[in-house]
């Protein structure tokens, strides 16, 4: 620990820039150095609260990977080494490796004695850490897609798997892709025990069955966009023998005709109709992981469905919603609630038998058997590419969200740049590998390709915001956290944040004598749910010259922020990233203030 005298000779050289001395042109003179007036007298340290970018590492891929042994545990002792990545058969260097541990202890604040203490430099020691709100899962209900059954069973084991587990570290929401009945994150058990009552099945008019051929989505997408013939011919053979037959003295081929025509304007018709309840489904997600993206804790979307059938069109959308959950460390797991399948002649255990006689059912069967597994592919993918699970084909719904409500201890992200990245929307398949044999291994897919070049400036914000909403311990950059509060009445109260940057793995550029970086300091107040309360950030341009960084090599930066309060507890945020290396640290802190 650094001594007093440092973190005070620190704080005073932490200046705040108000203005220049003159506005006025002075003649351009050179010290021995080379250094010109200007230079000379450019202040070496300067804080000011206006937005900063940074350029970003353009076309970054991140793939989270979680590996368990022979008994399902999840590891987390192994390296960057250890990982082998490919894409499209092609071996990638991962240039980014992180490890996530689940329950990453906080720092707590101290109680000042009053409000000038509050502003003397960091304490030598701090409190030991204390509890806080680990965990925020959002568990989306497809209530468009599912059928009243099957949902009815799957919000009653919900409902008795949050009773069970629900505890004072975990925040649980309820949401649902119809939009109604939505109840934001909690932990009043009774709330959420009304919010599941209240759901039911709320599909779209013209939903499955009500159309003659009875065909699925996936099937209308085989002969409206892929010119199935098959599919073709057995929606024309259900058509003839069910829906529409033919009149006496009607010839077959003009029968067959007819059925085609039929067959066909309702593929469209369906795919129309279901069109706009996929989009719903996938922009519910996108909200959901925008709305747990603000969580500050470990984050879990548990996504409730018996799937739905993507089209061609729409799987860059999907790939989108996992680069989102990526990107905001958003865990997708999901739940079939169809349960335990049982496909017999006709369909599943839950359709009802189509007449047309056993030639009829048994096409009808493998279509809807094939659509089955096309439709809950979403589920799997989104739960693969994000290091989730996927419970499926079993009765057992309870026993299912215990399962994948448990977070992995331990998740890998690596991360790699794409070399000459076409960008024309095409599928990249990935691969993890692992040099150890005998490991159980679960990472992404694979991604698209975008169709357009990223935006430095968006993407810069945008992960700057994400770092900060983000429940992560990044240790890139040496950090200390310090916190005190003072509370001067009832109603008010005041949150001093410290941080005391390490300098020692700052990627300084050398330019006129100095040694340069920009700081992105930014600390962030959310209250016990992980609502966000209160945030600032400040920009801390370093031109140190060789003697003063000498000098802050052992004692670093310290920055600090005030905040004002109400009495209450508190989650402080803190994210340091620099521009030069592109690196970060992020520490989180507990404040009770009674």
């Amino acid at each position: 620990m650094q001594s007093r005298g440092a973190a005070a000779a620190a704080l005073l050289l932490l200046g705040v820039v108000s203005g220049l001395e003159s506005h006025g042109q002075a003649p351009v003179t050179q010290n021995a150095s080379g250094q010109s007036a200007a230079q000379q007298n450019t202040p070496e340290m300067s804080s000011h609260d206006v937005p900063a970018t940074f350029s970003t590492k353009v076309n970054l891929v991140m793939v989270p990977v979680v590996v368990r042994d022979g008994k399902g545990k999840a590891i987390g002792t192994l390296q960057k080494e250890d990982f082998q990545l490919f894409d499209k058969g092609k071996p990638q260097v991962i240039t980014k490796f992180a490890v996530e541990k689940a329950g990453e202890a906080v720092i707590a604040a101290e109680m000042a004695t009053d409000e000038a203490a509050i502003a003397k430099s960091p304490p030598e020691s701090s409190a030991p850490p204390s509890p806080i709100v680990q965990r925020f899962v959002i568990y989306l209900f497809d209530d468009v897609h599912l059928k009243t059954a099957d949902l009815v069973q799957a919000r009653d084991a919900a409902d008795r798997h949050l009773t069970e587990t629900l505890d004072a570290a975990t925040r649980a929401a309820i949401f649902t892709t119809s939009g109604q009945g939505n109840l934001d994150f909690t932990d009043d058990r009774a709330r959420l025990h009304q919010a599941l009552l209240k759901l039911m099945a709320r599909p779209s008019a013209g939903a499955a069955g009500s159309e003659c051929p009875d065909i699925s989505d996936y099937t209308a997408d085989l002969i409206q966009n892929k010119n199935d013939s098959h599919a073709l011919q057995a929606a024309v053979t259900e058509v003839l023998a069910t829906c529409d037959v033919p009149p006496p003295g009607e010839t077959l081929q003009v029968a067959i005709q007819n059925a085609t025509v039929v067959s066909r304007a309702t593929a469209s018709r369906i795919l129309n109709v279901s069109e706009r309840d996929r989009l719903l489904a996938l922009t519910v997600l996108k909200d959901a992981i925008g709305r747990l993206s603000a969580a500050p804790g470990d984050r879990s979307l548990i996504f409730v469905s018996s799937g739905f059938f993507l089209t061609d069109e729409l799987h860059s959308e999907e790939t989108d919603i996992m680069d989102r959950a990526i990107r905001a460390n958003v865990r997708i797991s999901a739940l079939n609630a169809r349960g335990l399948y049982t496909f017999i002649a006709g369909g599943d255990a839950s359709t009802p038998s189509s007449a047309g006689g056993p030639g009829v059912m048994n096409v009808k069967a493998q279509y809807q058997r094939e659509s089955a597994i096309a439709e809950e592919g979403i589920m799997e993918e989104l739960a693969d590419a994000t290091g989730g699970r996927y419970f499926h084909n079993n009765n057992d719904l309870k026993a299912g969200f215990g399962e994948i409500a448990a977070a992995p201890e331990f998740v890998y992200v690596l991360g790699f740049s794409p070399q000459n990245l076409k960008l024309d929307g095409t599928y990249h398949a990935l691969k993890v590998k692992l040099v150890t044999a005998g490991l159980d291994l679960q990472a992404r897919r694979g991604y698209y390709a975008p169709r357009h070049p990223a935006d430095p400036e968006e993407d810069a914000k945008r992960e700057i915001q994400e770092a900060l909403f983000s429940r992560d311990e990044v240790q890139d950059i040496p950090i200390d956290l310090h916190m005190q509060f003072f509370k001067s009445s009832n109603t008010a109260a005041k949150i001093a944040v410290l941080a005391r940057v390490g300098v020692r793995n700052l990627r300084f550029r050398k330019a006129d004598g100095r040694n340069n970086d920009i700081l992105t300091v930014l600390s962030g107040v959310f209250d016990r749910n992980g609502i966000y309360v209160t945030g600032t950030q400040k920009v801390v341009e370093l031109h140190l010259q060789d003697p003063t960084l000498a000098q802050l090599l052992n004692s670093g930066v310290i920055v600090r922020t005030n905040f004002d309060v109400a009495p209450g507890n508190y989650v402080i945020r803190l994210v340091v990233r620099d521009s030069e290396g592109q690196n970060m640290a992020a520490r989180n802190g507990v404040v009770d203030i009674p």
